[in-house]
């Protein structure tokens, strides 16, 4: 993607009320919610919806069950039934998933302990519609999982949260709900300015990257939803700010089937450390993690250190003593940074997952930043950070909508479902991979495409269809390689990154998009720039 040379200011009459900056998974759900509302939005994303730390999570929808040894009843209690919610309002996307606790002779919370936690977590997910927890004994926990170590076991417990697979499209269906209800959203939109004059916001300057252009527009609000970043959007206020952010890294490793895998996702005590991590079944492969390390640098260049992959290898190694797990079984691994409050002191698992919405009201009125936040909660989050807003502009805006109102994603799903499974055309693979990804909508992408023609399929396994390139670029707002092959068509994620496909989705894209040689070169060299981030280099290697 070539950026031009700046022009002259443009739109400098455009008013809004609330302008968001930041395209995650807060910022896109304080979108949806304010133009739901009839609210005037604009969203400004500094690189591409979901690229940031929603792209880098565990991928759990998921009450927080280590939350309750912090004594965050009040944080459980919401994450709880937000599952619930997103569970009715995204079903394609959030799915059911068992975990299990093992408990050893040697670990830091035996069973009383864990039977005290699973009691109380379903205490305070009272309403949900998913099975209460069971305790296992040694010989249950072993049949559950045969390839589990015996040594030490003593049994365990089962329990049901949810999980995401692709938590870029849970971003990716708020912008477009957002945009649908009016909002103006845009990626590659960088915000360079705020202005503030006599105490108060007025609005602010931003930088459209493709055509170098600066804009700048008025805003009655503007909440900085930047995550790691709220320090760096707050360092652009024209007066000084303070600083807020303590981010924690987390990282992940993702493997294929190895000896002694589990049908089901196990929760576990990292030996080392006494940390629990994730060993769960993903996307057809096992994501592991995740580590939670302060970090102080560029959140955009976070990557998984050789420490953290023999950190998780090892205490996977130790639980499934089968697995015999290197470097040389990882996929790819990803890392991201906790958009966490600064804490100097203490360990950073005591940090609160508990979203704060900071109101500038010294420095500047108007202003809202989101500090910490979770994937599960960020519905209710931004239904408080809109109703915060519109207290500010004295609006006199309707009542907030999604906590019921279905993502696009899920409206009429049935009906695309049985559509899709009548076109005897594509595969039952096919089929379920395109509802996983784009729900409701993949039926109309199915009757774009032309499966008879050559280039019906980007794949051989007729498992990706030419068609949902062309969706990506025109309802979905991709404007790179990248943004097709890793946030829209999710293809990156796969055991190759891919890179099969990537070819024919390059030219598909490249004639939509109007890429001649010399650009359809380039973006194939930023997409493998891109996927060398996610590939493991440890100490030995050279």
């Amino acid at each position: 993607m070539a950026a031009g040379k700046p022009g002259p200011d443009a739109a400098v009459d455009q008013n809004y009320d609330i302008a968001v900056i930041g395209g995650g998974i807060n910022g896109a759900g304080i979108a949806r919610d304010a133009a739901l509302r009839g609210l005037r939005v604009i969203l400004l994303e500094k690189n591409d919806f979901g690229g940031g730390t929603t792209s880098y999570s565990s991928r759990l929808i998921h009450g927080g069950l280590r939350y309750l040894e912090y004594g965050e009843l009040p944080l459980v209690f919401e994450s709880l039934h937000e599952r619930r919610r997103l569970r009715h309002v995204a079903p394609h996307l959030v799915k059911r998933l068992q975990l299990i606790i093992p408990v050893f002779s040697d670990s830091r919370r035996g069973k009383f302990i864990i039977r005290l936690g699973m009691i109380a977590y379903d205490i305070l997910s009272i309403g949900k519609k998913i099975p209460r927890h069971r305790m296992l004994s040694k010989d249950e926990i072993s049949t559950e999982a045969p390839g589990l170590r015996q040594e030490g076991l003593k049994g365990g417990a089962a329990y049901f949260d949810a999980q995401i697979t692709f938590a870029e499209r849970l971003v990716l269906e708020n912008i477009i709900a957002a945009n649908e209800a009016g909002a103006e959203v845009r990626n590659y939109s960088p915000v360079i300015g705020i202005n503030v004059a006599e105490g108060k916001v007025r609005g602010l300057q931003f930088v459209d990257i493709v055509s170098g252009r600066e804009t700048e527009i008025r805003a009655r609000v503007v909440i900085n939803a930047a995550g790691p970043w709220v320090d760096r959007v707050l360092a652009t206020v024209n007066r000084e700010m303070p600083t807020f952010m303590g981010g924690t890294k987390g990282s992940h490793i993702i493997v294929g089937e190895f000896a002694g895998a589990p049908a089901a996702a196990f929760y576990v005590e990292a030996h080392k450390d006494g940390r629990p991590f994730f060993i769960i079944p993903w996307n057809g492969q096992y994501l592991i993690g995740t580590t939670d390390i302060r970090y102080e640098g560029d959140p955009g260049d976070v990557v998984t250190s050789p420490d953290e992959i023999e950190y998780l290898l090892s205490e996977t190694n130790r639980v499934f003593p089968s697995a015999k797990l290197s470097s040389t079984d990882i996929h790819y691994a990803y890392a991201g940074v906790r958009p966490l409050p600064k804490r100097e002191k203490g360990p950073e698992s005591a940090i609160t997952r508990k979203h704060i919405i900071l109101k500038h009201r010294k420095q500047a009125r108007g202003l809202i930043s989101i500090i910490g936040g979770k994937l599960t909660t960020y519905r209710n989050l931004a239904e408080q950070a809109v109703n915060k807003a519109a207290r500010l502009i004295d609006s006199e805006s309707g009542p907030c909508r999604t906590r019921k109102e279905p993502l696009p994603g899920s409206i009429e799903l049935e009906e695309a479902t049985d559509s899709l499974k009548t076109n005897s055309e594509l595969s039952l693979q096919c089929v379920e991979r395109l509802l996983s990804i784009y729900g409701s909508r993949s039926a109309g992408i199915a009757n774009m495409a032309k499966l008879r023609e050559p280039g019906g399929f980007v794949d051989e396994a007729e498992t990706a269809l030419a068609a949902e390139v062309i969706h990506a670029i025109r309802c979905e707002f991709a404007k790179t390689l990248i943004d097709i092959v890793h946030r829209r068509m999710m293809v990156g994620l796969l055991p190759d990154q891919g890179r099969v496909m990537v070819k024919e989705i390059a030219r598909i894209a490249a004639g939509e998009l109007g890429w001649d040689k010399i650009e359809t070169k380039k973006q194939f060299a930023r997409l493998e720039d891109y996927n060398a981030r996610f590939r493991p280099v440890m100490d030995n290697e050279t």
